[in-house]
């Protein structure tokens, strides 16, 4: 059984900054990659950012420039440090995790989500 969790969320002002956290716990306690996704009202869910086991670290255009995301995979722990949030960073956060050799089983671990509003 694996566990992840987020914390961290909340409401901002625009221009503000929030960090979010996730800890993996459980049966496993190493992961190939982690990433944050996010799901706003009435849209995809989209991937954030994710970061593998080497240190390789993405981000989809919308937040490049202001979001950082680092993890340290000593503890199964991940983050996200938002900068200069706009509302349309308004949406659920969520945690996701893979395995060693999830790729080739397609099995990858989900938390339950945190909530960031960007509101003034």
């Amino acid at each position: 059984q694996v566990q992840l969790v987020e914390s961290g969320g909340g409401l901002v002002q625009p221009g503000g900054s929030l960090r979010l956290s996730c800890t993996a716990s459980g049966d496993i306690f190493a992961f190939y990659r982690m990433g944050w996704y996010r799901q706003a009202p009435g849209k995809q869910r989209e991937l954030v950012a994710s970061r593998n086991s080497i240190g390789d670290t993405y981000y989809a255009d919308s937040v490049k420039g202001r979001f950082t995301m680092s993890r340290d995979t000593a503890d199964n722990t991940v983050y996200l440090r938002m900068n200069s949030l706009k509302p349309e960073d308004t949406a659920v956060y969520y945690c996701n995790a893979e395995p060693y050799g999830g790729a080739e089983t397609g099995h990858e671990y989900w938390g339950r989500g945190t909530q960031v509003t960007v509101s003034s």
